[in-house]
């Protein structure tokens, strides 16, 4: 079968909620795809982050074949031999003395919802079922339906409702705002250190060191979505580093397995994941051992591979080439470390164009938010292999 073949196929029997480019990926090693025709591609995306170390990167590949020989799933009616070291090996490597696992990130992030919103009841006062989260305009954090109720984006929410209250939402990047919309009732500040889905949307310098500020002065939990920006993405470990800010709540996932298993977790101290009692939230795959095999082998390569600093250095590198190209189509280029956004101007006919342009030329990115092309390639990647794909993404840019 060929690419059409397949396109067709699947345009016939799956659900239309996504709107892929029409390549059909049949492999993948390190940064490097390949389609059913036998095309290779650079992968500029890394499943939205969840990709930093490569394709089927061989450590995590044979944490999955030796764990998946001994056991998969056990549910958290028992214990078992991994959970406890990733538990361990998390602390370690981010400072929080808990964590909670879950699969998706959604999943994760709904885990700190209800987190926040206990410790508002229980600790902080707030009379029963009054809490309020604050969370930003143009916000992604998943699509469950409390999540799309704090979302600003119409085609999130317009056919989903009646919605989930206790949220209130400010503009991002306005700390101001943020202190305005404090109440009595407020339990948590919800944010993402960069919002990615929203275009890479990079905050003014100093704002999450405001709302750090912000929190301790009204008694507030401030929450970090990592999920797509933490694990090395940005050139730190987590965004949130680049202004040695420590949240109360952060929440990861994506790259947390490699892209090898669906694994999440919620991590916090012992005051506040404390909270939580036996019977109160959970999941029957969430810290299953296969999961937690996999997220230790994923740390123990972003850790021993020095992927963070890669990013950092790289990233800087991809950033200033990519800022040089002087294209009439181009507005802004932004982002921290791998996490990149070539924002275009509206008369640029959008960004899926460019995208097909690029994928013709055998590199993979995705369009967001309609004028913003997205590069986020897995964080393996070296210079020379950037260098390959300069010239071919200057030529679009300039000629399309």
């Amino acid at each position: 079968m060929r690419t059409s073949d397949y396109v067709e196929l699947e345009e016939r029997y799956g659900a239309h909620n996504y709107y892929p480019l029409d390549v059909v990926i049949a492999r993948g090693e390190g940064v490097w795809v390949y389609d059913v025709d036998g095309i290779r591609y650079l992968d500029c995306l890394s499943a939205y982050s969840a990709l930093n170390q490569g394709h089927v990167h061989p450590r995590i590949l044979n944490a999955l074949i030796d764990q998946a020989q001994k056991v998969t799933l056990t549910s958290r009616a028992f214990r078992n031999d991994q959970l406890p070291l990733l538990y361990q090996e998390l602390a370690e490597m981010t400072g929080f003395e808990m964590a909670l696992p879950m699969n998706s990130g959604a999943e994760a992030v709904e885990t700190a919802l209800k987190l926040a919103r206990k410790w508002a009841y229980r600790v902080k006062g707030v009379p029963r079922h009054q809490a309020d989260i604050i969370t930003f305009g143009n916000n992604f954090h998943g699509r469950t339906i409390s999540i799309i109720s704090f979302s600003s984006e119409p085609k999130y929410r317009d056919d989903f409702g009646p919605f989930t209250p206790g949220f209130t939402s400010v503009p991002y990047g306005d700390s101001a705002a943020v202190e305005r919309a404090i109440t009595p009732n407020t339990a948590a500040i919800s944010v993402e250190p960069i919002q990615g889905e929203a275009g890479v949307i990079v905050p003014p310098e100093g704002f999450l060191r405001e709302l750090r500020q912000i929190s301790n002065r009204h008694n507030v939990l401030l929450i970090a979505d990592e999920i797509q920006t933490g694990l090395g993405r940005t050139g730190k470990l987590f965004a949130c580093d680049h202004e040695n800010v420590r949240p109360d709540m952060m929440v990861i996932g994506k790259a947390l397995s490699g892209g090898f298993y669906p694994v999440s977790a919620v991590l916090a101290d012992r005051p506040l994941m404390g909270l939580f009692e036996p019977g109160e939230h959970g999941s029957t795959f969430g810290g299953n051992p296969l999961g937690a095999a996999v997220a230790r082998a994923a740390l123990g390569v972003l850790r021993d591979e020095n992927l963070a600093e890669n990013a950092a250095r790289l990233g800087e590198y991809f950033i200033d080439q990519l800022a040089e190209i002087s294209s009439p189509h181009v507005k802004e280029v932004r982002g921290k470390g791998l996490l990149i956004g070539v924002e275009l101007k509206p008369e640029a006919g959008g960004a899926r164009r460019f995208c097909e342009a690029l994928k013709e030329r055998c590199i993979l990115v995705k369009e967001t938010h309609q004028h913003v092309i997205r590069f986020a390639p897995p964080l393996v990647i070296d210079q020379e292999t950037l260098d390959w794909a300069l010239p071919r993404i200057r030529e679009v840019l300039l000629t399309r």
